[in-house]
């Protein structure tokens, strides 16, 4: 797709921040959990990664500020959030998966700073702007409330009270949501017919 030739589906794009920020309030406690095996002498050397990594995609701003490169980043940091889950579904708790968790969401966080300013550069107006973020926070809002409750309600309804088994099955609910937010994010972007 030429960059000349691919518009944004407002209307689509705010559901898919809607369930990005969804995805961001369901999962908020569940890094803690899974990031147990690891020591925090990979937190630094993960910081260090990142700190580099978000040094050269900002250096590659003249070439990748424009939505071409906007809806493929978007789309291959989705996909790594859409791998993490069901590999973390297939082989639940232990040091590497708990390495490949932490390592996917590094990946995705390279890219956080580029994906805002290229949002605000091509949305543009004030209205639509502001209807993003607030889908957003009403996202991230009702995200923390549905994991809240769902805690409540598979410890009271099923006696589950370990952590871990409230993680792994919570993770199902989150492959749902990836896999809305992959075909909402694809939705989003449409080629736009030249006559």
């Amino acid at each position: 797709m030429n960059a000349s030739n691919l518009r944004i589906n407002n209307k689509n794009f705010i559901i898919y921040k809607f369930l990005n920020s969804l995805f961001l309030g369901v999962s908020i406690g569940v890094t803690f959990i899974v990031y147990q095996p690891l020591k925090v002498i990979i937190y630094s050397q993960g910081g260090i990664f990142l700190a580099i990594s978000m040094l050269i995609v900002a250096a590659l701003y003249s070439k990748i500020l424009n939505i071409t490169y906007f809806y493929r980043i978007s789309l291959f940091v989705e996909s790594i959030i859409f791998l993490v889950v069901i590999t973390f579904l297939f082989f639940s708790f232990n040091f590497e998966i708990a390495l490949g968790y932490y390592i996917g969401y590094q990946i995705t966080f390279i890219f956080g700073s580029y994906l805002v300013r290229v949002e605000t550069l091509l949305l543009k107006k004030d209205k639509i702007l502001s209807q993003v973020d607030i889908a957003k926070q009403l996202g991230y809002l009702i995200g923390l409330v549905i994991s809240f409750l769902f805690n409540i309600y598979i410890e009271y309804q099923f006696n589950i009270i370990d952590d871990k088994t409230k993680v792994f099955f919570i993770h199902y609910f989150l492959l749902i949501i990836e896999v809305l937010i992959i075909i909402f994010l694809v939705r989003s972007f449409q080629k736009h017919k030249h006559y």
